[in-house]
């Protein structure tokens, strides 16, 4: 799964370990070893991370990008959604780092989410954006020395338009509307 998602084979392991206790700290002993635990039991569970290869693993939380992390996340969804109880999933800067092929399985594996969970995607990339049941744009205006921000939802035409500046930048061309629309029709499949 994580591969689909532009890491390398081999980069996630999970770590089970135990820290010997503190002075005052609670404790049980095992084979001798004063064991530290709390509410939450006596094993330390790290998640490690190994995106570069050659490099050893280290701890999720100390050297994963928020892009790598968002990635994680999806993986982990999509393979827990059948039971994971929880309605609406955010993701943010899921399209950091990747393009091409990666983009459009995240994009794949959010619309698979989606037919089960309400997932909001905050992206950049057209792949993703086109494999979306809905897309709502957001945009900034200075009125009155003021900054207001609008998010509303797009209409078809609309929607085909941001696409197609994803795609093409400043300047929209015939070509890139076509190909704005056909990534929007192989997006809805």
């Amino acid at each position: 799964m994580l591969e689909e998602l532009g890491f390398p084979s081999n980069v996630f392991e999970v770590a089970v370990g135990r820290r010997v206790a503190g002075r005052g700290e609670p404790a049980v002993e095992i084979g001798g070893d004063a064991v530290a635990f709390d509410a939450t039991g006596i094993d330390q569970v790290v998640y490690r991370l190994a995106p570069n290869a050659g490099e050893p693993a280290r701890p999720l939380a100390k050297i994963a990008s928020g892009g790598e992390l968002s990635r994680i996340m999806l993986a982990l969804k999509t393979i827990l959604v059948e039971g994971d109880p929880i309605p609406t999933l955010v993701f943010d800067e899921v399209d950091a780092g990747i393009g091409g092929a990666v983009a459009e399985e995240v994009g794949k594996k959010l619309r698979k989410i989606a037919s089960r969970r309400q997932v909001f995607c905050i992206t950049h990339l057209a792949q993703i954006a086109s494999m979306a049941m809905s897309h709502y744009g957001v945009s900034k205006a200075v009125k009155k020395d003021r900054t207001s921000t609008e998010v509303r939802l797009l209409d078809r035409k609309e929607r085909v338009d941001e696409i197609a500046r994803m795609l093409g930048g400043k300047t929209i061309t015939d070509a890139t509307v076509r190909h704005a629309e056909e990534m929007i029709a192989r997006g809805a499949v």
